[in-house]
């Protein structure tokens, strides 16, 4: 991990590198806050020497010179590291944002004892403090409109990362889909088969992998066409949104006309249960001419189901459930077979 500072040495270099985003143009978003995390920190020589160079030539540190220094000298972050880093600088710029409303408010506070006091003076003897006082108010505005711009910085700021991290995690997600039809793509299959066989499953529970193929894709692809084949290919994964509720369950598509659901901490007999309620529910699937409506052909699936044994990688686990499942097409398809 590239961050390894403590929780306690972290939030100080938070502060610093606040500081530094203060005083220059760049804006509050991630992509600076690494920029200065990184050279506060004094992780990454080649960017602070950088850095320190244009900084000596006075060169203004705006966005685009912000951006080109992490891109040429900021090796990516682990998600992780990240995702730590972010949530840490909300919270601090959440603190910043709170403290600054209540310096202004303590400032408008205090200009209106000082306007109560002035006038009192100016009533009495006391006139030759008017000046005095004077210049007292003023700096007491201008500390308020200080801590009211700052306030609105810092909350524009925070207001960035908000929408900076959504469209992250919106990236993230479309990164792991396949967009025909919903589920996992093979990214995200095999992310999810990596964390489920990290971790052994809980007493009484098993980890299972159900493989699904389609029967006789070729032929619908050859006798209908391509786009006829995509119809089928969205009418299964929209069978298995459908049929999969729990989110210890995940459905993924493997590659072409393959499918895979993975089912974490189950029931032994869940398994080849939900892949005969996804079986059937694909018989009765009906796939129409889009004009005149008429029921062109029905689709089936056959599957392999297998549990996760200790020793199991992912190949393993695969490969036992790849057998099973052309064990229900040698056995004539539209069936579920177990290994």
């Amino acid at each position: 991990m590239r961050y390894t500072e403590p929780k306690e040495r972290s939030a100080e270099l938070l502060r610093l590198a606040l500081a530094h985003m203060g005083r220059h143009e760049a804006a509050f978003n991630p992509v600076t806050f690494t920029l200065w995390y990184e050279h506060a920190a004094g992780i990454n020589a080649r960017l602070s020497a950088a850095l320190e160079a244009l900084l000596a030539q006075r060169t203004p540190i705006d966005n685009a010179v912000a951006l080109r220094l992490v891109r040429e000298h900021v090796t990516p972050a682990d998600e992780a590291a990240m995702q730590r880093i972010g949530t840490e600088l909300q919270r601090v710029m959440g603190g910043i944002a709170h403290s600054a409303s209540q310096a202004g408010d303590r400032a408008s506070q205090f200009g209106a004892q000082l306007s109560g006091l002035s006038a009192a003076l100016l009533s009495s003897d006391a006139g030759g403090l008017g000046p005095q006082l004077q210049d007292v108010l003023t700096g007491t505005a201008e500390m308020k409109t200080s801590a009211e711009t700052l306030q609105r910085r810092v909350e524009a700021g925070q207001s960035e990362i908000t929408q900076l991290r959504s469209e992250l995690d919106r990236a993230r997600c479309e990164a792991v889909l396949d967009p025909l039809t919903g589920v996992l793509n093979r990214k995200g299959f095999d992310a999810a088969l990596q964390a489920l066989i990290a971790r052994p499953p809980e007493a009484g529970r098993v980890h299972s992998l159900v493989m699904l193929d389609i029967d006789h894709f070729k032929k619908v692809n050859d006798s209908h066409g391509h786009v006829m084949g995509d119809r089928v290919i969205q009418g299964v994964g929209a069978v298995l949104r459908s049929s999969i509720v729990a989110e210890r369950h995940a459905a993924a598509r493997y590659g072409g006309e393959e499918f895979a659901i993975l089912l974490r901490d189950s029931a032994p007999e869940d398994a080849e249960r939900l892949a005969d309620v996804v079986r059937l529910r694909t018989k009765a699937m009906k796939i129409r001419h889009r004009t005149t409506q008429d029921v062109l052909f029905t689709v089936t699936i056959s599957g392999g189901v297998t549990a996760w044994q200790p020793g199991d990688d992912a190949a393993s686990l695969i490969g036992r459930a790849d057998a099973a499942l052309y064990a229900s097409k040698r056995a004539g398809r539209d069936r579920v077979s177990c290994g």
